[in-house]
């Protein structure tokens, strides 16, 4: 099951480095349009600029309630809060047949923000619950959507939760639009085991019920999907991992001699104390596959569940 295409992801456009800030520029972002242009096709998407707003513009803020704020331009009170809604509403319907894998949003933008956006009021500080209009609109039309902000991306470990659930949710949708007969969604459930137990060991338990249900298929894709996308949501932290770990260790139990299940073992531990890196036990565990096979582990999307080139796991 691992991709052998290229995979559609929505970006901010000015992350790209086009120049459509509000004061003319753009903000590169070279991580994203230098390495993950490698293995996403970009759709560039700036509120502002496509609802009609020039370049340069005045610059904008939310203010009034959190949960329904009115966007603001800040010079002269021009309130532009329908346009964007207005333009929000059917330009998601242009993405929803380009089957979008994720979205990078732009950190703190009025319309792109998806975390900690400030919110203006008539009095006092401005509060930082607040989140883009345009960015709103996406979460709430796609509810399964990986989704992160380019700010968040340099904490590795979202960095690699995000791709992570990129690269599940395309599996996903690759499953869900094959018509999938029962048998299907077995073997994707089997082929996720380990990476979910990674992320979420109840999660994992509460999907296999759910596959085990005498239920038609058809009735349980739609509360597996919601599961399985919100167990990827999960870190996978390193006490779950190391969990895995061994698990995968109890495979190799009778064929390997005593200094060789003690050398895995010392990996395992100085990863579990963030010593080293995931990728090294990973790195031993596959060549104890390749040596003795293990039919059951080579099919785990665990041990890829994304391209290796792009490091993810190589962070202590």
């Amino acid at each position: 099951m691992k991709q052998s295409h290229r995979i559609a992801l929505g970006v901010s456009s000015c992350l790209l480095g086009q120049n459509v800030r509000y004061d003319g520029g753009h903000k590169l972002n070279h991580y994203i349009a230098d390495l993950l242009s490698i293995y996403f096709d970009f759709v560039p998407v700036c509120p502002e600029v496509e609802c009609g707003l020039p370049t340069p513009r005045e610059a904008m803020h939310l203010t009034g309630d959190p949960a329904a704020p009115r966007l603001i331009a800040v010079r002269t009170g021009r309130d532009l809060t329908a346009q964007m809604h207005s333009w929000s509403a059917q330009r998601i319907q242009e993405l929803k047949p380009l089957r979008l894998r994720g979205f990078i949003f732009k950190k703190n933008s009025p319309s792109s923000g998806l975390f900690r956006v400030k919110v203006y009021q008539d009095k006092g500080p401005p509060l930082t619950s607040g989140r883009g209009l345009f960015a709103h609109a996406v979460t709430r039309a796609f509810p399964l959507l990986p989704v992160e902000e380019e700010g968040r991306l340099t904490d590795t470990r979202l960095r690699e939760n995000f791709i992570e659930r990129v690269y599940g949710y395309d599996r996903l949708l690759t499953l869900l639009d094959s018509n999938p007969a029962k048998a299907d969604l077995i073997q994707f459930h089997t082929l996720h085991k380990l990476l979910l137990m990674a992320h979420s060991p109840d999660h994992y338990r509460r999907l296999g019920k759910l596959v085990a249900s005498t239920s038609p298929v058809h009735a349980l894709l739609p509360s597996y999907a919601s599961l399985f996308m919100e167990a990827l949501q999960l870190l996978a932290t390193p006490a779950k991992q190391t969990n895995v770990l061994m698990h995968c260790m109890g495979y190799f139990k009778k064929q390997l001699e005593a200094w060789e299940k003690q050398e895995l073992l010392e990996l395992i531990e100085r990863y579990r104390m963030q010593q080293l890196p995931l990728i090294v036990p990973i790195t031993l565990l596959k060549h104890h596959m390749q040596r003795f096979g293990q039919p059951y582990l080579e099919q785990q999307l665990y041990f890829s569940p994304h391209p290796d080139e792009l490091m993810l796991r190589n962070h202590a």
